[in-house]
């Protein structure tokens, strides 16, 4: 008998909380379409009014957007140097020539490191990068931020070296970009 009674009056003061909610839930939800149906005519009618011979294009932003487009989106890069300091660069996706990639246990990696030797004694000003990734030994050469750069020593180094000039082209890959280049 007193847990009837429990649970009648719990379940009463149940829905005596909801009926009390339940108009305040209705004047939000309200209010806020009012706001967005408001909004949404106001911008449709200016992009609907005509004028003729002269085209418009509004932008209405929300104070949080404005605030987000004055940043960089980008994440900050961070800055290396190298061993002795000299010369500080960033790392950021960019070319360089494959010049070597082989798989062959016995004389890949040798062959690799002679090309290197190669490529350094011809273009010392570029630099050159022996990897072995499970089964491939490659050679990249360079560190260029277009394609376009990469193609213009990449000519160089097949008239150079015609006889594996063919094998030689130009990859997508994480390059070293001086940070004075970074604006040119």
């Amino acid at each position: 008998m007193v847990i009837l009674y429990l649970c009648t009056n719990f379940l009463n003061m149940k829905v005596s909380f909801n009926i009390l909610l339940l108009p305040l839930f209705l004047v939000f939800c309200f209010a806020a379409t009012a706001q967005t149906q408001k909004q949404h005519k106001e911008i449709l009618d200016d992009l609907n009014t005509v004028k003729p011979g002269q085209g418009r294009v509004a932008v209405f932003e929300d104070k949080a957007i404005a605030e987000v487009l004055g940043r960089s989106m980008a994440p900050s890069r961070t800055v290396y140097a190298t061993g002795d300091g000299s010369v500080q660069y960033v790392k950021m996706r960019g070319f360089k020539i494959q010049a070597f990639s082989g798989n062959n246990q016995r004389t890949s990696k040798n062959e690799a490191y002679y090309k290197q030797g190669l490529i350094n004694t011809s273009f010392p000003g570029q630099e050159t990068v022996v990897t072995f990734d499970s089964p491939f030994w490659r050679l990249r050469v360079g560190n260029f931020k277009t394609r376009d750069e990469a193609a213009a020593v990449l000519d160089d180094m097949r008239k150079t070296f015609p006889a594996f000039g063919k094998e030689m082209y130009i990859v997508i890959d994480e390059v070293k970009i001086p940070i004075g280049q970074l604006q040119e």
